[in-house]
């Protein structure tokens, strides 16, 4: 009987310790929010950011706000902390929710507890800072409590913190129905009013080899820009042989061209036009085999309410021997600064020439290497009443899971294209 009482009571004094470690470990995962990576100055137009290398720069010099983010997985309590540095005496604002506070800083680092709030549902939520007095150097938040002990999104890794800032590209890979050879893509583009914002890259007619759609490349100017890879594998366009250089046969009037690099090599045209959100523009590109070991690629544009297709450029690619393949559509923004707006386009009315117009009716969602590390989440795509949509940055919470193929029945008439008289 003693020695049954013992174990049970080793048993129970066993349990307890499990239990209490537990209970006291629940609240003990703390999350280190470095602000490179995760922070932006709202509303950043030129010159020199809050945000820069290491830290964030918070003063009465600078009139925006610097918000920083991040994506609770928990509901519960949330205990925020900022950590920064000053060299004299300063002050900053921090809000959170409805609570705003003013921090002090002495000189040197300090870690100041903003609060503690109630996490009600999981989401992306922003911490903003704004200049008191003096300047401190903010270098990150520390976040703590229930809310976080099932995991928080942002980004960790330095390898990212330029990707991150971007913010996650997303795209539709669009089923071909076809096993011919397929000479022609053709799609039609409309950015929602709003949605436009400056670093847009709106992608319509992407293969293969390359990419073709418009994007916004300040205030106050737009493109419509074609490029194509070359096969030597390098982003440096300085140091592709000859022999596997694009070479441009033609290209339309006003446009420009040249290389490109930084994310692979090649060759790119761009035209300037003042193109809208709210307008649909229509895309043409062409790709087939010269019978020569290389593949010629020409694109064409179109506003919505004129008749007559424009040349942007024709392309030679040197060791390809190829029609058109891998038909995608994505969205993305190339300005860091930038990263903090959301962005959206629709994608109508696909098509594909294999010998004859051949209707597109389903495509599947994917997203890029920023999104798969889970260091940005913010991206998704779908169906709308007359095609697909994608939709990036701006911290939003409603997504599509990567993977997802979405089905649309398109009731269009196939595009009428005179082949003969395109110039």
């Amino acid at each position: 009987m003693e020695r049954r009482y013992k174990l049970l009571l080793s048993i129970f004094l066993i349990t307890c310790i499990v239990v209490c470690g537990q209970a006291k470990n629940f609240n003990d995962k703390k999350y280190d929010v470095p602000i490179v990576g995760n922070a932006f100055e709202v509303g950043f137009k030129s010159g020199k950011s809050t945000v820069g290398k290491n830290y964030a720069t918070i003063s009465t010099q600078t009139k925006n706000k610097t918000s920083v983010y991040f994506k609770v997985l928990g509901t519960g309590k949330l205990s925020i902390a900022i950590v920064g540095k000053a060299k004299n005496l300063s002050k900053l604002k921090a809000d959170f929710l409805t609570t705003s506070n003013t921090l002090t800083y002495d000189v040197g680092t300090d870690i100041v507890s903003l609060g503690e709030f109630e996490i009600t549902k999981p989401g992306y939520y922003h911490v903003d800072l704004y200049g008191d007095s003096g300047s401190v150097d903010v270098s990150s938040l520390e976040l703590s409590g229930a809310a976080v002990q099932h995991g928080l999104v942002y980004c960790n890794n330095p390898d990212y913190y330029y990707w991150a800032r971007r913010g996650p590209s997303c795209h539709l890979a669009f089923t071909v129905p076809s096993q011919s050879n397929v000479t022609y893509y053709y799609n039609e583009v409309v950015v929602p009013l709003g949605e436009d914002q400056v670093g847009s890259y709106f992608m319509a007619n992407g293969f293969g080899q390359g990419y073709f759609g418009i994007q916004v490349n300040s205030e106050t100017e737009r493109r419509v820009l074609f490029s194509v890879w070359s096969p030597f594998q390098t982003d440096d366009p300085n140091s592709i042989p000859e022999d596997e250089r694009i070479q441009l046969l033609k290209k339309g009037a006003d446009v420009n061209t040249g290389e490109f690099g930084n994310e692979g090599s090649g060759g790119q045209s761009f035209l300037k036009y003042n193109w809208k959100a709210g307008i649909t523009y229509k895309f043409l590109l062409k790709g087939e085999p010269d019978g020569k070991g290389s593949t010629i690629y020409t694109a064409w544009f179109m506003p919505e309410n004129d008749k007559v297709w424009r040349l942007i450029a024709s392309f030679k690619r040197p060791k390809t021997n190829t029609y058109l393949t891998g038909f995608h559509s994505f969205l993305e923004n190339f300005m860091p600064t930038q990263g903090y707006l959301s962005r959206k386009v629709d994608f109508n009315n696909q098509w594909v020439y294999d010998g004859e117009w051949k209707k597109i009716e389903s495509a599947k969602f994917t997203v890029d290497a920023t999104y798969k590390a889970n260091q940005r989440v913010d991206a998704t795509g779908g169906v709308t009443n007359s095609g697909y949509f994608l939709k990036m940055g701006g911290f939003f919470n409603t997504i599509e899971k990567p993977g997802t193929v979405f089905n649309f029945k398109n009731s269009r008439q196939a595009p009428i294209v005179d082949f003969s008289k395109l110039p």
